[in-house]
C-alpha cells in the first residue's frame, strides 16, 4: 500500500480536535520483579544508567525523554511496547542488533506504514518486553 492509501484509509479527515494542549508523552517506566537482572540487561544495551535513586530505581536518557526501571510489580511488564525513535534506518539497525546480541529476539528490519513511513526493527527482551525500534524513513 503506498502512504496516499494508507492516509485514506486510515486516518480520520478531518482530524478530530485534540482535547488537551500536549507537549508529548515523557519516557516510560517499566516494573521488573527481577530487577538487578534487567538492569543488567538494559545496562548491556544502553550503558550504565544516568539515574539512579536507592536500590530499586534506574534510568537512562533517551533522546529528550527518558527509560525507567522500576523494583517490583507482578513480573515482567506485558501488554505494553516501548517505543524507540532512532535518527536514521541504521541507528535503528544497530540498535536492534545491539538488544538481540544482549539477547533479545526481534525479526529482520523491514519498512513499514505506521503514521509515516518508517524502517521497523522491533525486539522482545528476555523478560518478555516489546521494544518497537524505528527510524523514519523519506519513503518507501
Amino acid at each position: 500500500m503506498d502512504e496516499t492509501t494508507y492516509r485514506k484509509t486510515y486516518f480520520v479527515d478531518p482530524p478530530p480536535p485534540q482535547l488537551f494542549e500536549f507537549l508529548g508523552i515523557r519516557g516510560a517506566a517499566l516494573y521488573f520483579l527481577d530487577f538487578e537482572r534487567a538492569v543488567g540487561f538494559y545496562t548491556s544495551v544502553l550503558g550504565p544508567p544516568g539515574y539512579v535513586e536507592g536500590t530499586g530505581t534506574r534510568g537512562w536518557k533517551i533522546g529528550n525523554s527518558g527509560l525507567t526501571l522500576l523494583k517490583g510489580g507482578s513480573g515482567a511488564p506485558t501488554n505494553t511496547e516501548v517505543p524507540f525513535v532512532m535518527q536514521s534506518p541504521a541507528e535503528a539497525e544497530r540498535l536492534q542488533a545491539a538488544f538481540i546480541a544482549a539477547g533479545a529476539t526481534g525479526p529482520p528490519p523491514t519498512d513499514q506504514l505506521m503514521y509515516e513511513p518508517v524502517r521497523f526493527c522491533p525486539v522482545v527482551d528476555p523478560f518478555g518486553t516489546e521494544i518497537l525500534i524505528y527510524a523514519p524513513l523519506t519513503q518507501l
